[in-house]
């Protein structure tokens, strides 16, 4: 394996800066990895053109979006493609997937932000903000006293990198964790552990739900309106995974009712929300435009850290960090 692996990475110019991959981004990131600096060479593209100019001699693409029916043909040598996302519903179903080319996606970038993000809105619902909050735009004094957290049960739907870690920080709050997961597998941050059939088991207990499942097939649609209602009087709720897995105006409801003490969205089907969305004006909810897990200065050094180390993984023979399986979709 002398010859050295064609890396392209298709950035977006019209995304956000924090997902800006550019040329001085990735030197940065060859420093840091100098065995690998030496195995590879890297185009970078921000137009279709100079997506087609270097996609037939690519072996590894890192991007988000990219003309991906037609890489059967134009991508012969193609050995596989880094999806800069934790999530990969804007590319499902996978039909398209060349044969012997594997998917790989970012799990583990979003982890550290994400963290600290849930162990602020954990905080600010055991806080009733929202609530607060809501009272300040109507101008409305009204105490809400609260107690500590410490000895709350926490459900955590989906307990992936980013759950494992809501886990981890709320038993440093001292918390009680419920976990729900497809395997059933323990978790060492999780007192207990369930598959989502179970969710009546679940639900009922928690004085907070946590949602960070990606959507799937399985998971689509997994808390509507009657998963919803199992929830208990004056729960908290929060959403960082995707917004398809919760039916949203039953949540809507259930917060106009009062019937949930706050919710935190940071996930929605349309993205930007529109301003005719009904949630804009729904009581005790926050909303954050979709940036709870994503760091401003470190989400593409992490990223680039990723791709050489799998670089590093396929020079040694080793399975590839993050593959995306394309049964379960993640």
């Amino acid at each position: 394996m002398s010859t050295r692996l064609h890396i392209h990475v298709q950035s977006n110019p019209k995304a956000p800066e924090v997902f800006h991959m550019t040329r001085e981004r990735y030197r940065a990131a060859l420093r840091r990895h100098p065995d690998v600096a030496r195995q590879v060479r890297i185009t970078i593209a921000t137009d279709k053109s100079g997506f087609y100019r270097a996609i037939r001699s690519t072996d590894v693409l890192v991007a988000w979006w990219f003309p991906k029916h037609e890489l059967e043909k134009t991508a012969p040598n193609l050995k596989w493609i880094h999806v800069i996302g934790a999530g990969i519903d804007h590319l499902l179903p996978l039909d398209w997937l060349p044969r012997g080319v594997a998917l790989v996606n970012n799990r583990g970038v979003h982890v550290p932000k994400a963290g600290e993000f849930v162990t602020m809105a954990l905080l600010m619902l055991n806080s009733a903000v929202p609530a607060l909050t809501t009272q300040q735009r109507e101008s409305r004094w009204r105490e809400i006293h609260t107690t500590t957290i410490a000895g709350k049960t926490l459900a955590v739907m989906g307990v992936g990198h980013i759950g494992g870690t809501a886990a981890k920080k709320a038993k440093g709050l001292g918390m009680h964790v419920l976990g729900v997961r497809r395997s059933g597998r323990p978790h060492r941050y999780v007192d207990e552990m369930f598959r989502p059939a179970e969710l009546r088991r679940v639900l009922p207990r928690a004085d907070f739900v946590l949602v960070t499942t990606p959507v799937t097939r399985e998971t689509r649609g997994l808390l509507g309106a009657r998963e919803l209602n199992w929830i208990k009087q004056g729960a908290g709720f929060i959403n960082l995974g995707r917004a398809e897995v919760v039916d949203y105006e039953a949540l809507r409801l259930k917060l106009e009712r009062g019937e949930l003490s706050g919710a935190i969205l940071d996930v929605f089907v349309t993205e930007p929300l529109p301003p005719s969305s009904a949630l804009w004006s729904t009581p005790n909810l926050v909303i954050t435009p979709h940036v709870a897990t994503d760091d401003r200065d470190n989400y593409i050094p992490r990223t680039m850290d990723l791709v050489l180390e799998n670089v590093r993984r396929y020079r040694a023979g080793r399975r590839l960090l993050n593959r995306v399986s394309p049964v379960r979709e993640y």
